[in-house]
């Protein structure tokens, strides 16, 4: 029975972990925090899987959550105008739904199931000395932690990353109590709010601790009049800074916020990174080899919303790498090997991702003003979410945007 070893216990570490064990591999799982300290602490994220990642979780048997959480029909654009106008608004239906879970929720209760099934699961915060000796007992070692000293292990893609600094500071609140949508009730969707210039607003349901409930997310350009949130702690103040940067902005959104309140003292989170693509395979002091998984080697900005949706197709990829090499070694090849099939996938979010970070040329402002009146087109737009390699049959070049759009009105 080959061993193998992961080193956190987020969507893609889980996820790795509960796979193998289903598949008979003696899998041990280190976290740096108890189930019930991760289920009591703050928000970690704010995920929203979209059909491809969800049947991921689906074909593991790991959708504990799917009839609870809400399910999300549709993904609609708003954007701003200088006088905090709606001058786009639309909805695009999605072909399969999406969900979000609340990390808190589904970390925890993956990490009970794995312990329940028999895997060894140690609390404890690894360091680089801890994996050079485990690297002796173990056939494969994987480094799934996205923060901390580990990470320095793995090299910067310097190619792959075009980004050297944070291009949004982040602010999240989970909140009760918004009111509903009048523009398509009857279903759910994650509405993006696009202010030109200073930012985006998220607003999407969820499955929380408490129950149901939405999460409202800024993403503001560095500097701007949305980067106010560094250095408040209490979360009351969080709320009310969202607040009022949603009346200011987004009077559309804020007119629904007026009774919100947050859903716990841990419902509130801020912070900044900055987008970058890392080597694969990190290398211990002894010599020992390790392969990094998720957002250990592929981490874009939250703008398009596919941490969660990314973390599970790297978990799926390196899944099906790992029982597909049988009794051979994971040696470095395997381990380029293994992360370049992700790669595949993954180059066309970063892609999307790292354009939707700029200023946006006229033939994308044309997509977006014409999925208020194709409804095709928002279609198109919304199931992106799902498959960003589609965006390169109309979205990066203006010609074939051009063409794309005449082909939508004619039909």
């Amino acid at each position: 029975m080959r061993k193998i070893l992961i080193v956190g216990a987020g969507q893609s570490g889980l996820q790795i972990a509960l796979g193998l064990q289903s598949k008979g591999y003696e899998v041990t799982l280190m976290s740096n925090r108890t189930a019930d300290e991760i289920r009591s602490g703050r928000v970690m994220s704010t995920q929203c899987m979209f059909h491809t990642a969800l049947q991921h979780e689906r074909d593991l048997e790991l959708n504990f959550w799917e009839s609870q959480a809400p399910d999300i029909e549709g993904v609609g654009v708003s954007v701003a105008g200088p006088d905090s106008s709606r001058v786009i608004d639309w909805v695009g239906r999605l072909d399969g739904h999406a969900q979000s879970v609340d990390q808190r929720v589904k970390m925890a209760g993956w990490m009970e199931t794995f312990a329940r099934r028999g895997g060894q699961l140690v609390i404890h915060g690894a360091a680089v000395s801890d994996l050079d000796y485990f690297s002796r007992t173990y056939d494969l070692v994987l480094v799934a932690a996205g923060k901390g000293e580990l990470v320095s292990m793995f090299e910067r893609d310097a190619e792959r990353s075009p980004y050297d600094s944070p291009q949004r500071a982040l602010a999240v609140a989970y909140v009760h109590g918004l009111g509903p949508r009048p523009e398509h009730p009857g279903f759910d969707a994650v509405r993006c709010n696009l202010v030109p210039g200073v930012g985006e607003l998220f607003v999407m349901p969820t499955l929380t601790t408490s129950g149901r409930a939405d999460i409202l997310f800024w993403e503001g350009v560095p500097g701007g009049p949305l980067d106010v949130f560094q250095g408040v702690k209490d979360p009351g103040e969080h709320l009310a800074l969202t607040l009022e940067l949603l009346e200011k902005f987004v009077p559309w959104e804020y007119a629904r916020a007026t009774k919100v309140e947050l859903t716990d003292a841990g419902g509130t989170l801020s912070g900044r990174y900055a987008p970058t693509v890392r080597k694969p395979v990190g290398r211990l002091p002894s010599g020992g080899l390790v392969l990094g998984v998720g957002d250990v080697v592929v981490a874009n900005d939250p703008i398009t919303g596919q941490g969660s949706n990314s973390a599970a197709k790297c978990a799926a990829s390196y899944l099906a790498s790992i029982v597909a090499h049988g009794d051979r070694p994971f040696d470095e090849e395997w381990m380029r090997g293994a992360f370049d099939r992700y790669w595949d996938t993954a180059r066309h979010t970063t892609k999307w991702t790292n354009a939707m970070l700029g200023v946006p040329p006229e033939h994308v402002l044309d997509i977006l003003g014409a999925g208020g009146t194709l409804q095709p087109v928002a279609d198109r737009f919304a199931n992106g979410f799902n498959d960003p390699a589609d965006f390169e049959n109309f979205f990066y070049e203006a010609e074939a945007a051009e063409r794309y759009l005449a082909e939508a009105a004619a039909a």
